[in-house]
Parts: structure tokens; C-alpha cells; sequence
């Protein structure tokens, strides 16, 4: 019900679409640059959906839909598995309840696919370990995580629950399980046959003669997104402490629950519970891996999620009549509740109070008005599902994420699309520009690319905004009375004509400027 939005949505749909238009399935492209940034798996997948259904605005979701779908079903089936089908209902249900897990399921990011990889690794790498001998498990484990890692490079974190059992096989030599040795070599032949998926056609393609352009795309790739990313990180640097924070935050309403189920885990490991030993050990691997980093973001602790989940259904029972528990859960439904009806007060009677938060996004005043109105519907819903179930907070949790979602995707998204997709501004451009003029982007972003009603020009992506601004200068002189340039109010050179250029409106956070090819007329090649 929307279309791609920022961060990560609308650069996946345009490789994606460029690849669907011109059969190059090997290398994406944002533009006329190659996107080395990521592998083009996830990109696959969203082209394949659009196959199937033939509108983007359908296509690029749908990934993310089934990934976050087997992620709950090996969650249930998992936690069945270990403790029963009791478990396995509340592992599935507390992953729902989780604000990280809905997000990344409503969000076309790589992530929630990555995520569905990890988890069916896991499950495979814990059924053979714990329920097993079980080949096919081992295999669809090395088979797994080898996609997962040709989707996103963690993939492989999944085959480090190895070392929690080899701790547990050293504490009891009579831990282990009856299959040969050799059945372990399943794990790299998956491996590399889900690795083989994107990184035999490459090598076939850098082994046959090529550009140079394949070469810097390889290096960058395998070499500087990986192990450059990991070990020196450029951005997104944070403190060791940051994924605290992720837990408190992002992992609600579960993280409320932590003060009790962390000293109940530690009973349970001490005792040498392989269960909770490998699912626990997994997941503070998984943590250690990515605090050890300089660079961290929210989503890469995502992983380790569901683990957590299936640990700490088995306690949730007991849990949910502790009258803590109880208190924590009608809390964070009822805390919610209030405030989100007195968000939608402030937008609807004093939206000049969230001035800041609002400014950069170009909101028009109906916007603002239908944001309100649905705050306090939601308010209104979670009030309600907390007293229709105020014996039983658990319920009235699952009830309250459902209605979250709800709300989220048919009411806020469907206002707030427009100006988060750029669709409302790139219209608005062509609009003024005409139906025969052309346009090109300069220091642009993918959304203005993707919603732009006919093909732009563009100059580059990651090269140097003064390189985009000669080259656009060039091309404009080819044409000046028919071609136009949208650029970044910030990065316009001194020798534009000011008064012949329009604020084109603000979009994500930036102003955008509309160049008129007179203009230019002051610049040269040498500017």
C-alpha cells in the first residue's frame, strides 16, 4: 500500500528494476554506477516477485513477506521441537510481538531475507545437534547460511553454535552424537553450493575476458564491503555499549521482561541445559561478533532475535502469572495507548509543537491532520485491547502489535508515502518542467530517480558532486532551452544564475533546487 521509501527500499528497487529491464543480472546498477554495496540476491528476489505480479509498488514487499513468514514458522517449529507445542506458540508469538521483528517484515531490506537464511540455518545446525543425526538438517544448514552469506556477508554466523556444543562435549564426554565425522563435511559442500548461487556465475564472468569495471566491482565487494567494512569501518560508528540500547529499545516488550528471564537462563545454563547452551551461546556470539566492530546499526544484531525468542518461551508461562511480568506487559500496551492519543492531540491542535520533527519532510497541513487522526485512533485501539483483555497481558500484547501493524500500514503509510517516497515531489517537477523537457539529477537520491515519471539523466552517484556538476554543465550546453537540473540546494556552484533558479520543495530531510538550463549560462568546462 506504498511505494519504496528511504533508507535502503528505493536503491534495491531501482537495481532490481534496471536488471528486469536489461537482462544484466550479474551487476547492479543505481544509474549509470555499478552498486557494489551489497550482493544481488536480494535484488533477484525482488525482480523474480515482480515477475509474478508486475507493479513494484506489490513486487518489492514481497521478499520481506514470506522472509519474516518461515521466520516465524521455524521459530514455532523450533521451539516445538525442543519443548513442545506450547513453546513453540509462545517463541513464535513473543518474535511477532517484537518492534524490531515487525518493522524489518514491513521494510523491503535486505535484513528480514538475511534474517529467514540465519534462522533456517540455525534451525538445521540445533536439529542435528539436539534431535539429530540428521544429514538433510546438516546440509540445509551449510546450504543456508552460504545464501544468507551471498545475500549479506553474516550469513555464516549461524555455524558458530558449534562452539557452544564443543564447550558442552568437552564439560560431558558422553555429549555427543552418534554419527560419523565425515556427515560434518555437509556443512562447507551446502555452504558453498548456496555460496555457488552468486559466486560461480562471477567467477565465470572474471575468468572470461572483461572490463575493467568488473574488476573494481569484484575487489569492492569481496574485499572492501567485508572484511574492510568489518575490521575499519567509515561509518556508522558507534560505542561498545550501543546494542544495549538496540536491546531496550528495539526488542520490546520483551526486553522488560529481561530483569527476570536472564538469572532463569543462567540457572538453566549452569545445570548445562544444552538448549538454552546453544541457543543462548549462539546469540551472545552473534552480539560479541558485531560489539567487536567499529561500525554497528541496529539491524545487524537483528540475527540473533529469533534465538532469544526460543529461549525464553519455555520460561514465559510461569512468567506471564509472575505479577512483574503482568505489570511490565500492561505498561507497554497502556503507555503506548496514551502516548499515542496525546501525539495525535499535539498534531491535530498544536502540530507547531513538533516543528522540528517535522521539518525536512515538506508535510502539507492535511498530512499533519491525517497523522493526528490516526494517532488517536491507534491510541483509542490500544486503550481498548488493554481493557478487553486486562487479565491477561500477554493476549492483550499480541492484540496490541496486531493493531500496530494495522494502523501502521493502513493509515500512516498510506499519508505519509507521497513525501517519504518522493513521489509527491518528483511529480511536482515534472509537472513544471513540461512534457517534453528532460531532466537530470545532480548530488541526488534513489527515490528521486525510481518515482520520476520518465528516465532522468543522471551524472554519477558516489562521484564528486563538483565531477556531477561538469559533467551536467556539458550536457545541459547540448540543449539548454530543454533541460533542467535537480540538484541539491547545498552543493550549487557559484556560477548559477540564482534568480532563474526554483525551490523545487524538501524531501527526506533536503531542500531541492529546479535549474533551468539558462541558468548554466555562466558555466563553463573549466567550472
Amino acid at each position: 500500500m506504498r511505494s519504496p521509501a528511504p533508507p535502503d527500499e528505493p536503491r534495491f528497487v531501482l537495481a532490481a528494476r534496471a536488471m528486469a529491464a536489461s537482462g544484466q543480472w550479474l551487476l547492479p546498477h543505481r544509474g549509470t554506477e555499478l552498486y557494489a554495496e551489497k550482493p544481488p540476491v536480494f535484488m533477484w528476489l525482488q525482480a523474480a516477485s515482480h515477475g509474478l505480479f508486475r507493479d513494484w509498488d506489490i513486487a518489492f514487499l514481497v521478499p520481506s513477506l514470506l522472509a519474516s513468514l518461515l521466520t516465524l514458522w521455524l521459530t514455532w517449529d523450533l521451539g516445538r521441537r525442543l519443548w513442545g507445542q506450547r513453546v513453540g506458540r509462545y517463541a513464535a508469538l513473543s518474535l511477532f510481538c517484537t518492534i524490531q521483528f515487525g518493522l524489518m517484515a514491513k521494510r523491503a531490506q535486505i535484513d528480514m531475507v538475511l534474517v529467514a537464511m540465519t534462522t533456517l540455518s540455525l534451525w538445521g545446525m540445533v536439529r542435528h545437534l539436539l534431535r539429530g543425526p540428521d544429514r538433510a538438517c546438516l546440509f540445509l544448514a551449510g546450504f543456508a547460511a552460504g545464501l544468507g552469506t551471498v545475500t549479506k556477508g553474516v550469513g555464516f554466523l549461524p555455524l558458530l553454535v558449534a562452539f557452544p556444543w564443543l564447550i558442552l562435549r568437552l564439560r560431558d564426554a558422553r555429549r555427543r552424537i552418534g554419527a560419523p565425522a565425515w556427515q560434518w563435511t555437509l556443512v562447507p559442500i551446502g555452504f558453498l553450493a548456496g555460496a555457488g548461487v552468486w559466486l560461480v556465475p562471477l567467477g565465470i564472468a572474471l575468468l572470461q575476458p572483461h572490463g575493467t569495471e568488473l574488476d573494481v566491482y569484484a575487489r569492492d565487494i569481496l574485499l572492501r564491503q567485508t572484511g574492510t567494512r568489518y575490521l575499519d569501518s567509515w561509518h556508522h560508528v558507534q560505542p561498545a555499549w550501543y546494542y544495549a540500547q538496540v536491546i531496550l529499545t528495539l526488542w520490546l516488550p520483551g526486553s522488560l521482561l529481561l530483569p527476570k528471564l536472564v538469572p532463569a537462563w543462567m540457572r538453566r545454563m549452569r545445570r548445562g541445559d544444552a538448549r538454552h547452551v546453544l541457543l543462548l551461546g549462539w546469540a551472545l556470539l552473534v552480539l560479541a561478533f558485531f560489539t567487536a566492530t567499529p561500525g554497528k546499526r541496529e539491524v545487524y544484531l537483528f540475527p540473533a532475535l529469533p534465538a532469544v525468542c526460543i529461549a525464553a518461551a519455555p520460561l514465559l508461562g510461569g512468567l506471564l502469572r509472575m505479577r512483574y511480568a503482568r505489570l511490565a506487559l500492561r505498561g507497554y500496551v497502556g503507555g503506548a495507548g496514551l502516548a499515542a492519543l496525546a501525539l495525535g492531540a499535539i498534531l491535530l491542535l498544536e502540530p507547531a509543537l513538533l516543528a522540528s520533527s517535522l521539518a525536512g519532510r515538506d508535510f502539507d497541513h492535511d498530512a499533519v491532520h491525517a497523522m493526528g487522526a490516526w494517532m488517536l485512533v491507534l491510541g483509542a485501539s490500544l486503550v481498548w485491547a488493554l481493557d478487553a483483555h486486562a487479565r491477561c497481558p500477554g493476549r492483550a500484547t499480541v492484540l496490541a502489535t496486531c493493531l500496530i501493524w494495522i494502523v501502521y500500514g493502513v493509515g500512516f503509510m498510506r499519508v505519509l508515502d507521497p513525501f517519504a517516497s518522493s513521489s509527491r515531489l518528483m511529480g511536482q517537477v515534472y509537472q513544471r518542467i513540461g512534457p517534453v523537457a528532460q531532466l537530470g539529477l545532480v548530488d541526488w537520491r534513489e527515490q528521486n530517480y525510481l518515482q520520476a515519471p520518465r528516465t532522468p539523466v543522471d551524472f554519477g552517484f558516489k562521484a564528486p558532486v563538483e565531477d556531477q556538476w561538469r559533467r551536467a554543465f556539458e550536457w545541459v550546453g547540448g540543449s539548454p532551452a530543454q533541460r533542467w537540473i535537480l540538484a541539491n540546494g547545498k552543493t550549487l556552484p557559484g556560477c548559477v544564475d540564482r534568480a532563474a533558479v526554483a525551490n523545487a520543495g524538501q524531501s527526506n530531510r533536503n531542500a531541492w533546487v529546479l535549474v533551468p538550463g539558462a541558468a548554466l549560462a555562466g558555466c563553463g568546462r573549466g567550472q
